[in-house]
């Protein structure tokens, strides 16, 4: 069933309670009085047989006209809707993969029809609570606090050393991470932040600002009692050439994930000399340990409080998890709702609604199967030599770098890589993956909406049919969103992916394919925060994933079934942050959470 056809369902299901929809009308008029002649009726048919010969073709032609109107405004429609901006500027197609047609790429066959039949015999089975809750009770004891006052907070300085700004490039999980990290940073040196500046890319090509996506006033309120910030420097600073008296900080002058003592000994003099540095390129520029609770905490405090969406993205954020939940019923309101969603998150439904409409839960899915991550990989992926080359190619002008790293080093094998976890997913693999979960705890139910999040996947169609002939109610934002609600995005990649961020982020279950992504790591750390242990987080151990998907050619599939559901579960243990894990990720720790 194609995609197209999958999005039409899903909005004629929105009307499907009309008691009108669908009604079939009786003919009446179908039999002539009794008392009139079959002479009669002969002769009138003699009469007019050229009249009558005549309406049947203009009737045929007719209808023939129309069918051909309807295929052709089908076309266009189609076309339409399956057209968007992508991230860079160009088109691309809605759901974000059908924009090739090559032909259909499967690697696991055997499984696929396995997971096939499997579907198909399960498909009303009751559903199980193991995968819509965090399997640990422990979980629900961690609450959030990273915005309570302890008697041994700093505090803002009195007298502040100087003024720190800072630009950063990259995407939206860039443009996250870095605002908390210079709020940490002023915090330590004792420094006024100047609100941040995002870099335009030439990759993302998205003009959006620090006030495109967050609210800068609820972000300076926020931590007004922990430092000091303004929305730019002070005049008499803003003629300073910060490069030429050299307060311009590089990525090359603080190494990646620098402690605390980088920033005394290498920045501090030069903000007390010029009373002002500037990072440059500013990002992950700043260790998780050691580092001072009180710190972590003003980090944990940026994330998960002062970052507020703007309104814009709030009101079509809502709109979006409205339609995605037509059929859910909330019983109370979410914690995660109005955190992300503030005066937009949707209302409790009433228990009349509820019973009126039933209900459903969602699956968010952020599958990464982008052309740089799958070229950067130097994995096979089944495609053959066109394949080959085609990431040849693509490192070749992309990656010039790793391509001279190759010349001076022993490439390890396609096979080796796979076998130690270092390959992405594929949009089947992750589509076998769900298949052994849905079956093996989630319950699956044709009204159980997949939310694909992520951007254009790689070889298309091709690729994605093995996960969409398993999963025909695949739907993203483009497919719930009319082109009018979304043009206020268009040319916007970070405003696009901060929809994409809160519809992973509410949703029921949220899955991930590679666990190193940054919008993944965010995303599940702002469930854990906000989750109150009912916002579990599917995680796969890729080695370990391997290893069984090695054995394609014979495992049965209710061993497969198992050993999926086995790997998943042991990655759901409730653990506390471990020494240099990331707060953003994995917050359950004192400086974030507490522990009732």
């Amino acid at each position: 069933m194609s995609k197209n056809h999958n999005n039409k369902l899903f909005f004629r299901n929105l009307g499907a309670n009309d008691p009108f929809i669908g009604r079939k009308t009786l003919g009446v008029g179908n039999h002539f009085n009794k008392g009139v002649h079959v002479r009669k009726r002969h002769t009138w048919f003699r009469r007019n047989v050229k009249s009558v010969a005549l309406m049947v073709l203009l009737m045929v032609f007719v209808s023939f006209l129309d069918s051909l109107m309807v295929s052709v405004f089908d076309s266009i429609n189609f076309h339409r809707s399956s057209t968007v901006r992508n991230s860079n500027g160009g088109e691309e197609d809605s759901v974000a993969y059908v924009h090739e047609e090559r032909s259909t790429v499967e690697m696991y066959s055997r499984l696929l029809n396995l997971a096939s039949s499997a579907l198909a015999k399960k498909e009303f089975k009751q559903d199980s609570l193991r995968f819509w809750e965090e399997p640990y009770q422990e979980a629900t004891k961690w609450k959030p606090c990273a915005d309570k006052r302890y008697p041994t907070s700093l505090g803002k300085p009195e007298e502040s050393n100087g003024y720190i700004m800072v630009s950063t490039n990259g995407g939206l999980n860039q443009q996250r991470v870095a605002p908390c990290n210079a709020v940490a940073v002023a915090s330590l040196l004792n420094a006024t932040l100047v609100l941040p500046k995002f870099l335009y890319s030439n990759v993302w090509k998205d003009p959006s600002q620090f006030s495109d996506i967050y609210q800068e006033d609820y972000f300076m309120s926020m931590l007004k009692d922990d430092i000091h910030i303004l929305q730019e420097l002070p005049p008499h600073l803003k003629s300073l050439d910060v490069e030429a008296i050299g307060s311009l900080i590089t990525d090359a002058d603080i190494p990646k994930e620098a402690k605390p003592n980088n920033y005394v000994s290498t920045v501090l003099p030069l903000l007390m000399k010029n009373k002002v540095v500037h990072f440059l390129g500013f990002g992950n520029r700043l260790g998780f340990d050691p580092l001072p609770p009180d710190l972590q905490r003003l980090r944990c405090k940026c994330n998960f409080h002062a970052l507020k969406f703007v309104p814009k993205i709030q009101e079509v954020g809502s709109l979006l998890i409205k339609r995605i939940r037509k059929f859910k019923h909330d019983a109370t309101e979410r914690h995660l709702d109005k955190q992300l969603l503030g005066d937009f998150a949707p209302g409790v439904s009433s228990k009349e609604d509820y019973v009126a409409r039933g209900s459903s839960k969602y699956l968010a899915l952020h599958l990464r199967f982008e052309e740089d991550m799958v070229a950067y990989s130097l994995c096979d992926f089944g495609g053959g030599e066109y394949e080959k080359k085609e990431l040849e190619t693509y490192r070749e002008v992309h990656f010039p770098l790793l391509i001279e790293r190759l010349k001076n080093t022993k490439p390890v094998s396609p096979v080796e890589l796979r076998k130690l976890g270092r390959c992405p997913l594929t949009p089947e693999e992750a589509a076998l993956v769900l298949a052994a979960l849905v079956l093996a705890a989630l319950g699956f139910k044709r009204g159980t909406y997949i939310y694909l999040a992520g951007s254009r996947i790689y070889s298309g169609s091709s690729r994605m049919h093995p996960f969409s002939s398993l999963y025909p109610n695949l739907i993203t934002k483009e497919t719930l969103l009319t082109p009018i609600e979304l043009a206020p995005f268009r040319n916007f990649s970070s405003q696009l992916a901060a929809l994409d961020f809160i519809a992973c982020a509410t949703s029921d279950v949220f899955a991930m394919t590679d666990s190193g992504s940054q919008l993944s790591s965010l995303v599940s750390g702002f469930r854990t925060y906000y989750g109150d242990g009912h916002a579990p987080t599917l995680r796969p151990n890729k080695k370990r994933l391997a290893a069984i998907f090695s054995e394609n050619s014979s495992i049965g599939w209710n061993t497969f079934e198992d050993r999926i559901r086995k790997m998943i579960e042991e990655s759901q243990r409730v653990r506390v942050r471990g020494s240099g894990r990331s707060i953003y990720r994995q917050p359950r720790c004192p400086e974030c959470m507490c522990k009732s």
